[in-house]
């Protein structure tokens, strides 16, 4: 799949049963359909606070930023605002999945963490990214 911001390709990462899509080159994250609600769930952080089944039925913001392409269909996607002190994200308006730029996951999970866990959920995934390419990383190279 390509980043819908900088058109590098993503890699997947399958975290907690889930395919993520990631982007190395701008720290982005692709959520296929249900994906998000099924990470917030194994995470512990469900929230009253986000419904994630509802949100393409929420107003578009008014917002300056670039609308992306969804990578899946290539329709622009529309901005929604999750939450006052919650990031706005795009979401593909046929629903076929959501994109969080840079940064913008880490500050949901932050917000939505209400009692601190051990360790944060938001810690939780940065860890798990972490020990991926940590892994890749220091993989003996053949020759």
């Amino acid at each position: 799949m390509l980043c819908p911001v900088c058109q590098k390709a993503t890699i997947v990462i399958e975290y907690k049963c889930i395919e993520l899509d990631y982007c190395t080159e701008c720290h982005g994250v692709w959520f296929d359909a249900g994906e998000l609600g099924l990470l917030l769930k194994s995470l512990g952080v469900e929230s009253q606070k986000l419904p994630v089944e509802s949100l393409l039925d929420t107003p578009e913001p008014d917002h300056k930023e670039k609308h992306h392409r969804c990578p899946i269909c290539w329709q622009k996607m529309r901005k929604v605002a999750l939450g006052e002190d919650l990031p706005t994200i795009d979401a593909c308006r046929r629903g076929d999945g959501l994109w969080f730029d840079g940064g913008e996951l880490a500050r949901l999970l932050g917000e939505l963490a209400t009692v601190p866990a051990s360790p944060s959920p938001q810690q939780q995934i940065t860890d798990f990214l972490r020990d991926v390419f940590q892994c890749t990383q220091s993989a003996p190279r053949t020759t």
